[in-house]
């Protein structure tokens, strides 16, 4: 499930180029950003079309239990990839709605700008570098818990 991301492009998308002194998640860095998330959102509701076809045609009554546990353990896997992909594209969606809501592209725990590289990287990020590392070394403190 991750960004199809060939050589420097995701998606077929040129990196977006920062010019100097253009103002954080104008117009352009906005359209960006939405193309991106829609075009990763198609990819995997493809993903996921192709996984139920696959999982509906390659489902056979195998005889023999060996076979029989192999195929149930391939399509658990796929499932469990298509489950994934569907909450992916519930968190797409929202990024969408905060793109909307111009909301995108700020961290929700201070508010400051989380990047356009960072958000190249992973564009449904909601936190600001800072603040994910933060929340990274409290968790390794406390356990995960």
């Amino acid at each position: 499930m991750a960004i199809k991301n060939e050589g420097d492009n995701l998606f077929g998308l040129k990196p977006y180029k920062i010019k100097k002194g253009e103002e954080y998640m104008n117009k352009e860095q906005v359209e960006h950003f939405r193309e991106i998330l829609q075009a990763w959102k198609k990819q995997l509701q493809e993903e996921r079309s192709r996984t139920v076809t696959h999982i509906q045609n390659d489902a056979v009554n195998y005889a023999d239990p060996i076979d029989l546990a192999s195929q149930q353990e391939a399509f658990s896997l796929d499932l469990k990839q298509s489950d994934r992909a569907r909450k992916l594209i519930r968190r797409i969606d929202d990024a969408l709605e905060r793109l909307g809501a111009s909301e995108y592209g700020y961290c929700v725990d201070c508010g400051a700008d989380i990047g356009v590289r960072r958000l190249e990287a992973r564009p449904i990020a909601l936190k600001c570098i800072d603040c994910k590392t933060f929340d990274e070394i409290r968790e390794k403190q406390t356990g995960g818990s």
